[in-house]
């Protein structure tokens, strides 16, 4: 039997407050690495982030943000010149559609301001619930749940915490057993624990800094 995979609903729940906290004490500087100014460019940063690098993401809008200051900049804009404005972050056309878009829904429906709820956000066109949950935590404070990106589905797996693959499955299983005070900070954590110390490549889990809690990873 996997021991790791294993297990009651208590016994997950120990095994998630073992690694938060020593995750905690392993990168306590785990925050986003967007960079951002305000809730909208927030926004325009994390629908940019999809399959690709928050460095390269960084990259774009440090030049995209000073050329674009506000909202109205994004709604006046010709979407041909903004797709090679953020060529760069990939799948650009969709990105650029979306991000245009969303910018006329935020002046006309939520009076120019980034809603604060999960049931309005998701309205916004590219934003699903994973975007829904950075934007929320980190330009308003408000948790509704757990963004779970490639890092998190990965090492969720490996550190035992969840079976599932779908992200809303896994979603699910980790607001079941981790404390909702650390939802937020937990996508942080992992991400940061993946980048730093336990990359995606092929490499032994028993070298990591939490290798004793891991299996191979599927």
């Amino acid at each position: 039997m996997d021991t790791i995979h294993s297990g009651n609903l208590t016994e997950r729940k120990r095994r998630a407050a073992v690694i938060i906290k020593r995750l905690k004490k392993l990168i306590p500087d785990a925050k986003i690495a967007l960079r951002y100014s305000n809730p909208w460019e927030l926004l325009v940063a994390v629908v940019l982030s999809a399959q690709c690098t928050d460095k390269k993401v960084n990259e774009v809008t440090e030049k995209l943000f000073k050329k674009y200051r506000t909202l109205n900049d994004y709604i006046k804009a010709n979407q041909r010149e903004f797709e090679q404005d953020i060529r760069p972050t990939g799948f650009y056309r969709n990105k650029a559609k979306n991000i245009l878009a969303a910018a006329k829904m935020v002046k006309e429906k939520f009076h120019g301001k980034v809603p604060k709820t999960m049931e309005e956000i998701t309205t916004i066109p590219g934003v699903a619930r994973k975007s829904a949950n950075v934007i929320l935590g980190n330009a308003y404070g408000v948790v509704e749940g757990i963004a779970v990106d490639t890092h998190v589905i990965r090492l969720s797996r490996a550190l035992g915490l969840t079976k599932e693959k779908d992200p809303v499955k896994i979603e699910r299983d980790l607001m079941a057993i981790i404390p909702k005070k650390d939802w937020f900070q937990f996508t942080y954590l992992i991400i940061e624990y993946g980048r730093r110390y336990c990359p995606a490549r092929t490499h032994k889990h028993e070298n990591c800094p939490l290798g004793d809690m891991t299996k191979i990873v599927p």
